[in-house]
């Protein structure tokens, strides 16, 4: 299924990748209905394969998954791959869907969707946290430019704008201060008022999920709520990664080989879900400058040769593989007969 905002093109394929059926049916509710009993009546269906699944497709997905239909997604990379061995020139919804299905049919590692669970929750309000930091930060940046030309020299009684303190000096400097710029300033720090209030409100509402979940991921010297609450909302069930070094592979922790003959080596992976890949490095910086075996680990990857940023990325693989061995641990008792 190729995705777009108002359509969803479909290819099925057999075993060997031959087109079997196409259709193109409205991305809208009454279209996901129409797709799903037409599904149902297509005989031998293993699975369906989606590019797109997390932006246009993510509401035929969920349809889908509650339906009780496997659904897969494929990352555009591989549908590009794929559309250059279908010897046709030019680029069309069709095309797409067939270069999809045809991933689909001869890769069974696929990542499977999820459906709307507390993980996707997680995932849903701490990128929302982060959007409204990214908010934040833009706003006080404004703030510092307008005090250059209001107050010159005022950095070096305020040098950062991060607490109610420091909004409430910039007030102060500003008493008796006429003209826009001095009442723009004024907005924007009741902007960041009320951002921070926003900001305290999700920490606690996640705080509060992330102890619902009962992950011992807090456990770990270094994951606060906060990063667990991205590493939940990133993996999801952590089953679908076979062993640890799948996993390692799926958040860009693992090097990538690059031998050829005599010369064996590994290079960096810049690959994978770079966001938990973040969660893991501030895991990695929490533990390397804290009294924690991961310090004394950094300095022995040090003392091998090897510079501060490689020993971190040797670090990151080994929270890895803790963190995986902590996921599998919390299903433990979920996965008994």
């Amino acid at each position: 299924m190729d995705s777009h905002k108002d359509t969803l093109a479909i290819s099925g394929v057999d075993a060997a990748g031959r087109q079997q059926q196409a259709q193109v049916f409205p991305n809208t509710h009454q279209g996901h209905r129409r797709l799903i009993a037409w599904l149902r009546a297509q005989p031998g269906v293993v699975r369906v394969g989606i590019e797109g699944a997390g932006g246009y497709g993510r509401a035929v997905a969920i349809h889908l998954v509650q339906a009780g239909v496997v659904v897969v997604e494929v990352t555009p990379s591989l549908t590009v791959r794929e559309r250059r061995r279908l010897r046709q020139r030019g680029k069309a919804d069709p095309t797409d869907a067939l270069a999809i299905a045809r991933v689909v049919a001869r890769e069974q590692d696929l990542p499977a969707v999820r459906g709307q669970d507390l993980a996707e929750d997680l995932r849903l309000l701490v990128d929302y946290r982060e959007q409204l930091l990214g908010e934040r930060t833009r706003i006080a940046n404004r703030v510092h430019a307008d005090l250059v030309a209001l107050r010159p020299g005022y950095q070096h009684q305020l040098p950062e704008l991060r607490s109610q303190r420091a909004a409430g000096l910039v007030r102060r400097l500003l008493a008796g201060q006429v003209g826009v710029r001095a009442e723009l300033v004024c907005r924007r720090l009741d902007q960041l008022d009320r951002l921070d209030a926003e900001i305290r409100q999700l920490k606690r509402r996640i705080g509060q999920l992330v102890e619902a979940t009962g992950t011992s991921l807090v456990q770990v010297h270094g994951v606060g709520p906060l990063v667990a609450a991205r590493i939940l909302g990133e993996v999801g069930d952590v089953r679908r990664f076979a062993n640890r070094h799948k996993f390692a592979a799926a958040n860009g922790t693992a090097p990538i080989p690059a031998s050829s003959g005599r010369i064996q080596r590994h290079r960096l992976n810049r690959g994978g879900n770079r966001r938990l890949n973040r969660a893991l490095y501030v895991v990695a910086i929490t533990q390397a400058r804290s009294d924690h075996p991961g310090r004394a680990y950094v300095a022995h990857k040090q003392r091998q040769g090897k510079t501060r940023r490689e020993a971190l990325r040797c670090l990151k693989r080994r929270i890895s593989d803790a963190i995986y061995r902590q996921l599998l641990a919390d299903l433990q008792p979920n996965l008994a007969p």
